[in-house]
């Protein structure tokens, strides 16, 4: 090999060795070793949305759109009693019972399988749920579910339906949720010494309760968005224990007719006007040698 070839090859090499120096003294100045870039970790979890709580709720509350919210949960996670929004798929029950715990199970699956948040507006809790807990099924009554009534109640207060029809309850224009005064309309028979033609009936009528709420119109209780009216043959009123007693006794004692109150008149006292052994009696009167009977309240 010429000398001059061998003289090329020996300065190349040192020049590689001197970068190979240079690049090593750069990386190690500041005594850290070189960042390596690598990218986030994706997260590949199906998340699926949870109707919970948006607040504490109490039993008998009736759930409004500002007491719940949808919550992200791992798929994985969800118990099928939990109310989704239906995006996700969610795990079934594993468990098939029998009876009546069947019939709360296939409802709550039901449900799990999701469906808009005004679906629920308007239940009735049931049980207490806390602020942040996935609302299920067995906790909340949905209009129309078996007890939804019982839960729909305030406490302390009783149902008792009554007979209505259309001339009875205001033309239809009563609706669940109204207010209105019970009407009794009875005869009075009385029977005056003397000819028969002296032998008349008398009907008088009374109001025997006050500004009382209407709580289902037949096995409705809730009006449709766009009814103005609705005809039933039962009216299905909400009482104190005291007023369902004296309207038990004014349903035996003749017609009860319902009275539509003003939305502007529905802050008044609620309940019995009058006491329910309150009797009538009947005074005669001669007028012109004419007996006449008179019946006083």
């Amino acid at each position: 090999m010429k000398p001059a070839r061998i003289a090329v090859i020996c300065v190349a090499a040192v020049a590689a060795i001197g970068l190979a120096l240079v690049v090593r003294a750069m990386g190690s100045s500041n005594n850290q070793p070189t960042a390596v870039a690598t990218a986030a970790p994706v997260n590949t979890t199906p998340m699926a949305k949870v109707l919970i709580a948006a607040k504490d709720l109490q039993p008998g509350q009736r759930l409004t759109d500002t007491d719940m919210e949808w919550k992200d949960w791992p798929a994985a996670e969800v118990n099928p009693a939990f109310i989704t929004d239906g995006s996700v798929p969610v795990p079934a029950a594993e468990a098939k019972p029998d009876g009546a715990v069947a019939t709360v199970t296939r409802a709550a699956v039901e449900v799990a399988t999701g469906g808009a948040k005004a679906d629920y507006v308007g239940s009735v809790v049931r049980e207490p749920i806390l602020k942040g807990e996935p609302i299920i099924g067995r906790k909340i009554v949905r209009a129309g579910d078996s007890g939804y009534m019982a839960a729909y109640l305030e406490p302390g207060m009783r149902a008792l339906a009554i007979a209505v029809s259309v001339e009875t309850a205001a033309g239809g224009f009563i609706l669940p949720g109204d207010r209105v005064d019970v009407l009794l309309t009875r005869e009075t028979n009385f029977t005056n010494a003397g000819t028969a033609a002296e032998d008349r009936s008398k009907f008088v009528s009374s109001t025997v309760l006050q500004n009382i709420k209407v709580l289902a119109i037949d096995q409705s209780t809730r009006a449709g968005d766009d009814a103005q009216t609705v005809v039933g043959a039962t009216a299905t009123l909400e009482l104190g224990p005291r007023d369902a007693e004296v309207l038990a006794l004014a349903k035996s004692e003749g017609e009860l007719s319902l009275s539509l109150r003003s939305y502007a008149d529905t802050a008044g006292p609620s309940g019995s006007v009058r006491p329910s052994t309150r009797q009538s009696s009947a005074v005669r009167v001669f007028r012109g040698g004419a007996p006449e009977v008179v019946v006083v309240q």
